[in-house]
């Protein structure tokens, strides 16, 4: 198992913690991490883009002038793609992005993300993750004694006062067990914990 240290929100450490290999500790399957990253992504997509093709563009009806005699190259329509107004080849039209993994293939893609956090020393465990008051200052200055400016979040539970105060930090994002993905894990370049929120983990995902 792997052992991580446990520190406060000075920054000091003060204790350590074993990690379960079940979930912190699984053989990384980049593969499925650039599957779940992908299926997030286009899964948000709207696919709502539209363009007119020839034969819905208003007009054209007529031909722009007689096939032979004029010197000119041979028309059918004003609305052909070549004219200006004319419509768009291949246009693009509404569709959807989405698509589906199965729910091992989710699960064994979050443990890779997690176990790769730990392998890169970029997960941070916090004994106790609490404020008395929204203070994005003091949210901001736990981070730095942490070393982790751009970090995201993760607890067990609703904490409003943490939530607020991190709200405002741009390069900080909150999130809870049952809300944490792949993308988000790999956006942020270190993973910061409650104590708590690891045993729920382990709990939900061993």
């Amino acid at each position: 198992m792997a052992n991580v240290s446990v520190f406060n929100m000075e920054g000091k450490e003060v204790g350590s913690m074993e990690l379960n290999d079940a979930v912190f500790g699984v053989e990384v399957n980049e593969h499925l991490v650039h599957m779940a990253v992908l299926q997030q992504l286009a899964n948000k997509r709207q696919g709502t883009q539209k363009a007119k093709t020839r034969s819905e563009v208003s007009g054209g009806g007529r031909k722009p002038w007689r096939q032979k005699g004029t010197g000119h190259a041979r028309q059918g329509s004003t609305r052909s793609p070549q004219w200006k107004g004319g419509g768009v080849v291949f246009a693009p039209t509404p569709r959807d992005y989405s698509f589906k993994l199965n729910k091992k293939e989710k699960r064994a893609a979050l443990k890779s993300a997690l176990t790769s956090r730990v392998n890169e020393s970029k997960f941070i465990v916090i004994d106790d993750l609490k404020l008395d008051e929204v203070k994005t200052k003091k949210m901001a200055g736990a981070l730095k004694a942490l070393n982790a400016e751009k970090a995201l979040i993760v607890l067990k539970e609703d904490n409003a006062n943490v939530v607020l105060s991190a709200r405002n930090i741009p390069t900080v994002k909150v999130s809870y067990i049952n809300t944490i993905n792949v993308y988000d894990i790999l956006k942020y370049n270190t993973l910061v914990l409650s104590k708590d929120a690891v045993a729920a983990i382990e709990e939900v995902y061993a």
